[in-house]
């Protein structure tokens, strides 16, 4: 952000008690914050398995800091957001805390209502902005952004004017939302979230803490940023499944979901669920689909020991139904397939994938309809 001229305030990341105590005295502030480094929110309400009680601590001792990274990294920190065991925490940043005098919420993101970039802003931040939207619905004020033309001066200051800012702080709050639209360009992210959007006693507009989602579409020309991505806090599995191109994200039920297109694999969880079965899984083929996609998916799925039966629900549109047949029936051959599976395919070439599993010889049950794909799969989990 500071690199796209948003005002943050000055910070270092630190993965040692020792680099933490470095970062505060060459920092030389008034006061700091320390705060831990996970992927999920709720940080400062949130314990330690050290027995640390926040992971926000503000204090005016560059010692204090040490002590308190010590508490930090290495421990796993638990918040509302993180898994039950919580989340390890491997870095710290250390900032320089400045005091706010006004919060306000201010955020870009895609809309595809809009279709295209939407600001949203409120003068009550620093607090969830969902539980603004219900309380206070009159405080969320939403501004559409031509995608073509950019955020124009009119609709910056505009915005400034909803947020509360007055006098000078206005027009220098009008050039932080500039700023921070032109970064939402140019980084291709799906949202900029400043919460809270603040100012301080002397007057001056800052970033106090953000989110920024990124489109996976644009990897290819932010590697910079992809490069950061730290993928040590998500399964195993998510990434052993990343490295094919798929997308895994695992449930606590027992029949796991094997489809193409997020859209769909959400519907088929929901199916599941309303004919009394439980989803272990949301498993994302994708695309441009291969045979040896179709089998790393089932060696992924195989290896859960939670998952009693697969159900297979592909929609063939630039996907070739009779490619993913081949794989199943492949993947079912070399890995001894040992639960049920229950496969529903339908668009470009489904009647050759229906003849190529028919022929196979294997235990599938091959269905027309999702709700009877559905139902059989749950039905094979009750027998057992």
């Amino acid at each position: 952000m500071a690199d796209h001229g948003v005002t943050v305030q000055r910070f270092f990341v630190a993965d040692s008690a020792n680099d933490a105590l470095e970062a505060a005295q060459r920092l030389k502030a008034k006061e700091i914050v320390l705060k831990a480094q996970i992927l999920a929110g709720g940080r400062g309400k949130g314990i330690f398995n050290s027995g640390l009680k926040g992971g926000v601590h503000l204090t005016k001792d560059p010692k204090t800091v040490e002590q308190l990274a010590k508490q930090m990294i290495g421990y796993n920190l638990s918040t509302k957001q993180t898994p039950k065991d919580g989340v390890t925490v491997k870095k710290v940043m250390v900032a320089e805390a400045l005091d706010i005098s006004r919060e306000t919420y201010f955020a870009i993101l895609m809309d595809r209502a809009c279709n295209g970039p939407v600001m949203v802003g409120s003068p009550q931040g620093g607090v969830d902005i969902e539980e603004v939207a219900v309380t206070s619905p009159e405080l969320i004020f939403k501004e559409e952004i031509d995608i073509f033309e950019g955020i124009k001066d009119h609709q910056a200051l505009q915005m400034a004017k909803n947020l509360g800012f007055q006098g000078p702080l206005q027009q220098q709050a009008a050039d932080q939302i500039k700023k921070l639209y032109n970064l939402f360009l140019k980084i291709d992210a799906t949202q900029v979230e400043v919460n809270p959007f603040g100012e301080t006693p002397e007057g001056q507009v800052v970033c106090f803490d953000a989110k920024i989602n990124f489109d996976d579409n644009a990897e290819f020309r932010q590697k910079e940023i992809f490069a950061m991505d730290d993928k040590s806090e998500n399964e195993p599995i998510e990434n052993e499944a990343a490295k094919y191109d798929l997308k895994y994200i695992g449930l606590d039920g027992n029949i796991a979901c094997f489809v193409n297109g997020a859209g769909l694999a959400m519907a088929t969880c929901d199916i599941i669920s309303l004919n009394g079965g439980k989803p272990a899984n949301f498993l994302d083929l994708g695309g441009g689909v291969k045979e040896a996609q179709v089998y790393q998916a089932f060696k992924l799925l195989t290896a859960d020991p939670k998952v009693e039966a697969i159900l297979v629900n592909i929609f063939g549109g630039i996907v070739n139904c009779a490619i993913i047949a081949n794989g199943i029936t492949k993947a079912c051959q070399e890995l001894e397939l040992k639960v049920p599976l229950v496969v529903r395919l339908e668009g470009t070439n489904v009647h050759e994938a229906q003849r190529i599993l028919s022929e196979s010889g294997l235990p599938i049950t091959s269905v027309n309809d999702l709700e009877d794909a559905a139902k059989k799969a749950v039905a094979s989990v009750a027998k057992k």
